[in-house]
């Protein structure tokens, strides 16, 4: 359960120092894991949300009446935010399961967001992760990322982590850092900065998710059931009408100034080299000059050319070499 601690001082830097250590290894080892009704509420679906195992695991599933979903009670500044979660298995087309952070209730037009997005796909073929990141509304400014993975996410539960500071944003997965994402003076105010509570969904995305809606949601293989346990909410849970909460406030803050370990940044460099699809940053197709966030990897960028050499070298594409370069991704699917 989400602690709500009064200052202590000189014991206040005890618990800091603790949670630093937490969110340091990125594996969350030590924090509360929260019951559903401790932490959430249902956002949509009726019985397409089912509790078990008193609470400690919640099943989302998709069939052709609705999607289904779920929201945090409270709002948060910051924080560590984590679940266990086990995909649909089979064919899984067009079906979109969501983790993430909005405010987009509150501010329709100046919205934040941080995104997990699972993208299902057709039998045979694994699902796809995607991230992605809004400040202040900056929804034509994407920051998507998209990443194979080296596991099938519907055999087994695998923990999928969301970490937000006031100066970074790190996607985990398994405890592997897969994106460090840092606030720049250059992205103005893009960077998510206001409160957001935490969603967790599935739906039809199938004008989109697979292959740009070439395949869509087949409902014979319904229901699409998404499984979440170990439910961690641990951040600076702030009032929803004055947004303050002095647990946000000056050294309670979360710092990752030594958050990624060099064992660390090892598997998330040696992820995003085998397992990373796409980048808004090598988008030549959208972006003649890279974003002034951006940071360029030249392993990065030249193994993206070679997956799509129009997208990220401004080649002409040729589909046979498209269709093995296709293949050798999926190939590289190594352990890291």
């Amino acid at each position: 359960m989400v602690m709500k601690l009064p200052y202590l001082g000189s014991c206040l830097f005890l618990v800091f120092f603790s949670l630093v250590s937490i969110v340091a290894s990125g594996s969350g080892k030590g924090l509360p894991i929260l019951s559903f009704d401790e932490g959430y509420n249902q956002l949509f679906g009726d019985d397409n949300l089912v509790i078990h195992r008193d609470g400690k695991a919640v099943h989302l599933s998709l069939n052709d009446r609705t999607g289904s979903g779920f929201v945090s009670q409270d709002l948060y500044l910051h924080g560590y935010f984590s679940a266990s979660i086990k995909l649909p298995a089979d064919y899984t087309a067009g079906v979109v399961v969501a983790f993430y952070m909005s405010n987009g209730d509150m501010f329709e037009k100046n919205h934040d967001e941080i995104d997990f997005e699972f993208l299902g796909n057709i039998r045979g073929k694994n699902w796809r992760i995607q991230t992605n990141i809004y400040g202040n509304g900056s929804t034509s400014a994407g920051r998507e990322e998209r990443y194979n993975l080296w596991f099938d996410p519907a055999d087994d539960f695998h923990h999928y982590t969301i970490l937000w500071t006031a100066s970074h944003i790190i996607f985990y997965v398994d405890n592997i850092p897969i994106r460090e994402f840092k606030r720049t003076a250059e992205m103005g105010g893009d960077f998510p900065s206001k409160p957001m509570s935490l969603y967790a969904t599935i739906w039809d995305g199938s004008d989109w998710a697979t292959n740009g809606g070439k395949y869509r949601v087949n409902y014979k293989y319904a229901p699409y059931v998404a499984e979440f346990s170990d439910l961690v909410l641990h951040g600076c849970a702030v009032d929803p009408i004055e947004f303050s909460s002095k647990r946000c406030d000056g050294t309670q803050s979360f710092q990752l100034t030594t958050s990624i370990t060099p064992s660390q940044r090892s598997k998330m460099d040696s992820f995003r080299r085998k397992h990373m699809t796409y980048s808004y940053c090598y988008d030549q197709t959208r972006y003649k000059i890279a974003p002034l966030e951006c940071v360029i990897n030249p392993r990065e960028a030249e193994r993206l050319k070679k997956f799509d050499p129009v997208t990220f070298g401004g080649g002409r594409r040729h589909h046979g070499k498209r269709h093995h370069h296709m293949q050798a991704s999926r190939s590289e699917a190594d352990s890291i």
